[in-house]
């Protein structure tokens, strides 16, 4: 006994003395992780993609896929399953549609529960859900809806209670139109949600953090980045970005400062996109060029390879 306990002074002694010399064993890190989300199933297998040891994806798809396109879903989620990769899926408007026109309008309450429990029974292992992507968007049925968006949210939620289920999957948009449509949406999600998803394109390609931060303060709890990254090419929009490597790179590591600077609150990171279709594409955040040539964004994510997990 008297052994034991002089080994365990000992121990005690050791273990302050490395403390205060800075030489303790280090706290685990609390930075975000980092996923890769891509539409494109072949991606998975590229040599750059698999270099980075990636273990986390995204997939939007349209909230009623597993009746109008199942072959393509199952394409992108066994592509994904083969690459040993956890899939986040967001469901989203019917690719037809074309927001904000006059059709664009959001489906019923019922017809989108029957849809995902269509979903759930075909995929039962999938359990990261995001029930709409970029609710308060124009381009989204749901942008002028929360109401309905946090019904599509508390859907989910009933229907696959072992599921993580990031709620309203925001587009940083003002601040005070932020604000507006959380709190409409926050009335009406059951369960006072404590995890949120946001899209902060907007702070990450200005270098900026007003959208970010103005998400923080309205909602309690964590934050995914469930889509961002920085913008090789932007031409929609008020202010569009022409084609820059080294702007986008730029972004890049913006991004991850934004990451680390609020690693209390963010939980994960998923950059978009791996590459474009083609080299006309209004939208182009890809890390490495159409024909799979890297970018030097590719670069930058390589040396924050560590947060990959």
């Amino acid at each position: 006994m008297r052994v034991t306990r002089r080994r365990n002074v000992l121990l005690l002694s050791v273990l302050a003395s490395l403390a205060l010399t800075g030489l303790a064993a280090p706290a685990a890190s609390s930075a975000a992780i980092v996923g890769i989300g891509d539409q494109k199933p072949e991606v998975f297998t590229a040599p750059l993609f698999r270099d980075l040891d990636v273990e986390k994806t995204r997939y939007f798809t349209p909230w009623n896929s597993i009746f109008t396109e199942p072959q393509r879903l199952k394409a992108w989620v066994d592509a994904s399953r083969a690459a040993g990769l956890e899939p986040l899926i967001a469901f989203e408007k019917a690719r037809t549609m074309k927001c904000p026109s006059r059709s664009c309008r959001p489906p019923s309450v019922r017809s989108y529960t029957r849809a995902f429990k269509a979903f759930r029974k075909a995929y039962p292992r999938i359990r990261l859900i995001q029930p709409w992507n970029e609710v308060n968007s124009p381009t989204q049925p749901t942008g002028k809806n929360p109401r309905r968006a946090a019904e599509f949210y508390n859907v989910v939620k009933a229907n696959c209670r072992r599921c993580t289920v990031p709620a309203a999957d925001i587009q940083d948009l003002s601040p005070r139109t932020m604000a507006r449509y959380l709190k409409t949406f926050r009335r009406y999600a059951k369960g006072n949600p404590k995890l949120w998803g946001l899209h902060n394109y907007s702070d990450t390609n200005r270098f900026r953090s007003t959208g970010t931060k103005a998400m923080l303060r309205l909602v309690p709890g964590k934050i995914w980045l469930t889509e961002t990254g920085g913008q090789y090419r932007f031409q929609g929009g008020r202010s569009p970005l022409p084609a820059s490597e080294s702007r986008q790179a730029r972004s890049t590591t913006y991004l991850f400062k934004l990451a680390r600077t609020y690693r209390s609150r963010i939980q994960r990171v998923y950059l978009y996109q791996w590459s474009a279709n083609n080299t006309t594409d209004v939208f182009d955040a890809g890390l490495v060029n159409p024909d799979g040539t890297p970018r030097q964004a590719y670069a930058v994510v390589r040396r924050n390879r560590s947060l990959i997990k």
